[in-house]
């Protein structure tokens, strides 16, 4: 039978096989053997999955016609393909054990897909994801890169990221205007920030939703003047902080906080 790609759930459908072997190939599920496929769309993935013993499959698939071929093509995975949207998933009570995450994701709900990822990110060990290039290199890159930004800081405090190769254009149904690429992220071994973590969230936002200005100014927009106190990092743009440094800024903006 035929599937459509649908516009209005960002997809694009992956046709040539030896990408797909190599995706499938790319997660190491060394951590935890049980995986997510995140929209299986016409199974061109699933099935170098489902060839691997190591691991147990799911899939996560909101469109119905994937669903009807899938349930024809895959009976065996059937049982284990879940219809629904990944992003309204409870992942803490259908994965308690844990869960690794792969998919080409829907360009359309990508960074949606790593901010649920954030929102279980003791549960996931592992991510391998295809999307699109522009948002690969803004999640691996480091401190100092105009890509750089809030998706960055967040994944990269919890993740370490891979950026593992290019895809062009010409493999999908319908191609995208745009290359994609395959990103790999393995959860570090920080459990907790070193500060308050919704203080933390809502500093990096407020510093790279004026980007252009110094952190002086986007802050005290935010927060107010602070007194009058000055942070030795007031001087500088976002972009240009790690981690750390924002783990610490979170804990300044915290002591100074006016009432």
């Amino acid at each position: 039978m035929n599937v459509r790609p649908k516009k209005h759930l960002g997809q694009h459908f992956l046709t040539d096989q030896s990408i797909a072997r190599r995706i499938a190939g790319s997660l190491t599920a060394d951590r935890c053997s049980t995986v997510l496929e995140v929209g299986c769309g016409t199974g061109v993935l699933t099935r170098f999955l489902l060839e691997r013993e190591d691991i147990t499959l799911y899939g996560a698939e909101v469109d119905t016609e994937s669903i009807v071929y899938l349930h024809e093509y895959f009976p065996g995975f059937a049982p284990r393909l879940m219809e629904g949207d990944f992003l309204r998933m409870n992942l803490a009570e259908q994965f308690p054990q844990g869960v690794n995450i792969i998919g080409n994701f829907p360009y359309n709900i990508s960074s949606q897909i790593f901010f649920q990822v954030l929102e279980y990110r003791d549960l996931i060990p592992e991510v391998v994801g295809m999307v699109q290039r522009e948002v690969a290199v803004r999640i691996a890159e480091p401190p100092g890169s105009k890509e750089y930004g809030i998706l960055s800081v967040f994944l990269q405090a919890f993740y370490d990221i891979e950026y593992l190769f290019t895809v062009s254009e010409g493999v999908f149904n319908p191609p995208p205007k745009v290359k994609s690429a395959v990103i790999r992220l393995r959860r570090n071994g920080v459990q907790r920030l070193d500060c308050d973590e919704r203080l933390f969230l809502k500093v990096v936002k407020a510093t790279f939703n004026q980007r252009r200005k110094t952190i002086r100014n986007s802050l005290r927009a935010a927060f107010g003047d602070f007194g009058g106190a000055e942070h030795e990092f007031f001087s500088l743009r976002p972009e240009v902080l790690g981690v750390a440094q924002f783990v610490g800024l979170t804990d300044w903006v915290q002591r100074h906080l006016r009432g």
